[in-house]
């Protein structure tokens, strides 16, 4: 049981309900924002010194029916209330201790049956293991980039002017998805060095990752519209579509544009106007 970040779950879900919303008077003389310490307890049905303690992260291990009445009284949606149940129960042996270190044949024949859109296959700590033609093309030539190089959240928090890229809603959003599935992936996996390695490297190197990972919002990477201006074909938009891997602990990650769209023929222009691997020439 991880009882600092219980405590902080708690605290961060607890200021963003607005006391209307759960049948209770807003009134005037609210100090903080959300509801108080003793109205979560009310509503939950439990003592406030009880609930104090487990803000202040001193809290026995509270039992599943302590929890499930919490989520109730914080009004957390599926995943938030599966974060909650993560951060202190008994887990399953780790999705990523337990992920298979070689992406399976099948998947990298998939992978290079398809021929029309870019495509890849990562772990729970985002590192890319595996992808196809048009991604190699798209992202700039992964074969040619060390192994640590090819991690999606450490490129995107380490290289350029994150701020201003933070300013797209759409590159913030997706990268506030990919932080919030990063800390699901933590919340399941406490023990995995690997996973707290990564978090601890781009809390210590990177203040917007910090900013992001402080929400405490939880969920796991869903299908998403991104949007980016690619130097050679312009811009581009696509859904991405995340699918796990049965039994692996892999996502297999898939930029899919509508067809006929001017995204889909700009795919096809970028396997004629670039080389097929770096260094090479047409």
């Amino acid at each position: 049981m991880d009882r600092q970040q219980l405590a902080d779950f708690l605290r961060t879900r607890r200021a963003a309900i607005k006391p209307e919303g759960v049948g209770l008077p807003s009134g005037t003389r609210r100090r903080t924002p959300g509801l108080r310490r003793q109205e979560v307890a009310q509503l939950a049905g439990i003592s406030v010194e009880y609930y104090i303690r487990l803000e202040q992260a001193r809290g026995p291990k509270p039992s599943r029916q302590v929890l499930g009445a919490l989520a109730r009284a914080l009004v957390l949606d599926h995943d938030e209330r599966a974060h909650l149940f993560h951060l202190v129960d008994e887990l399953p042996e780790s999705e990523c201790r337990t992920a298979i270190k070689e992406v399976p044949a099948a998947i990298r024949n998939l992978l290079a049956g398809l021929d029309d859109f870019p495509a890849y296959v990562m772990d729970a700590c985002y590192d890319m293991l595996a992808w196809n033609d048009m991604a190699e093309r798209l992202m700039g030539y992964l074969s040619a980039l060390a192994p640590e190089q090819r991690n999606v959240l450490r490129t995107n928090f380490s290289q350029g002017d994150v701020a201003t890229r933070l300013a797209d809603p759409s590159i913030r959003r997706f990268l506030g998805d990919s932080v919030s599935d990063l800390r699901a992936s933590l919340a399941r996996n406490p023990g995995d060095r690997k996973l707290k390695g990564l978090v601890d490297e781009l809390l210590r190197t990177s203040p917007e990752f910090g900013e992001l990972w402080a929400d405490h919002r939880v969920a796991p990477r869903r299908a998403q519209t991104k949007r980016v201006v690619h130097p050679v074909v312009g811009p581009l938009e696509f859904d991405c579509q995340v699918l796990d891997v049965p039994g692996t602990g892999l996502r297999l990650v898939m930029y899919v544009p509508q067809p006929g769209s001017a995204t889909a023929e700009a795919f096809l222009r970028l396997a004629e106007v670039t080389p097929a691997t770096p260094g090479s020439s047409r």
